[in-house]
């Protein structure tokens, strides 16, 4: 059974969280235009994407292989959004959103995944 990524609860969150990073990081240092900054940024796209394109999968196993990537790159993410506000990247209150909706993103998918059928 496949999925309209594009209903997904998780997919439409992952899509404002890549908006909201991409805001973030725009005022990264210009030295982090190839480091932290490109990496979050792929973290982000990487989330939205995998949700999108395991939602075509004809089988849920599949589908839910292309979720537990996603979950990694929101941990992965955490990691790089914990690492630019101890660098004071991203300010506190930022950071705390981001984070929180991060945690909410990744509870979200683990909740999903619980559902699919394989």
């Amino acid at each position: 059974m496949k999925h309209n990524f594009k209903h997904l609860n998780i997919w439409k969150l992952s899509i404002e969280l890549a908006d909201e990073i991409y805001a973030i990081t725009e005022s990264f240092p210009k030295n982090e235009e190839f480091g932290l900054k490109s990496q979050i940024r792929r973290c982000t796209v990487s989330v939205a994407s995998n949700i999108a394109e395991g939602s075509s999968r004809t089988s849920q196993k599949d589908f839910n292989r292309f979720l537990e990537i996603s979950l990694g790159s929101l941990y992965e993410l955490q990691t790089q959004i914990i690492i630019s506000s101890r660098r004071d990247y991203i300010e506190q209150s930022k950071f705390e959103l981001i984070e929180n909706k991060i945690t909410e993103l990744q509870r979200m998918i683990s909740g999903f995944q619980k559902t699919l059928k394989w």
